[in-house]
């Protein structure tokens, strides 16, 4: 049986956590938008982000992409995008049920595996808990540091942020269409 997601607690340094919230911190944050924009979108997602593409950071990535690969056995490319994300109490930042595969995309390519990487330390903020639709899990995915990747095509959230700040990096690895 395949598994269904990959979390490694803890993991990416707090030096290494510095350094991607310092590659943020130099760049104007843009609303979030999302691939459809049928009804007001921030009833489905408000937060602030900006897109990265730092190498080292996609290489951190893909050793933890291929560990978690081994399980999922997904055809994938070193070929992603990745997002750091602000959830904004003041904001009312979310992002609501949700999965990460555009299904009208037409690039011949789909989102296979995505990756969640805590930046904030669970101290920082209240709410904003990373959860999935249809999986029921006693993790904690709030740890700093904390590694979490699962195939593109499952539904989850982040809940509503009711005080401070979370941070996180996202990102998504492409492959050929699913079918």
């Amino acid at each position: 049986m395949r598994e269904l997601f990959q979390v490694w607690q803890n993991t990416i340094s707090k030096e290494k956590i510095s350094k991607i919230l310092n590659i943020a911190n130099k760049t104007p944050l843009s609303n979030a938008s999302i691939f459809s924009s049928y009804g007001p979108m921030q009833n489905i997602r408000r937060s602030k982000i900006y897109w990265l593409s730092d190498k080292w950071i996609k290489m951190l990535l893909w050793e933890y992409v291929l560990k978690a690969n081994k399980a999922f056995q997904i055809d994938i490319k070193n070929n992603s995008e990745m997002q750091f994300i602000e959830y904004r109490h003041n904001d009312k930042g979310h992002y609501d049920w949700h999965h990460d595969v555009n299904w009208n995309g037409q690039d011949g390519m789909d989102r296979k595996l995505s990756v969640t990487i805590q930046l904030s330390d669970s101290n920082e903020y209240v709410g904003g808990n990373f959860e999935f639709d249809e999986i029921k899990t006693n993790v904690d995915f709030k740890p700093q540091g904390t590694v979490i990747i699962f195939p593109s095509y499952l539904r989850h959230r982040v809940s509503p942020v009711t005080f401070g700040t979370r941070r996180s990096l996202v990102a998504w690895y492409y492959g050929p269409k699913w079918r």
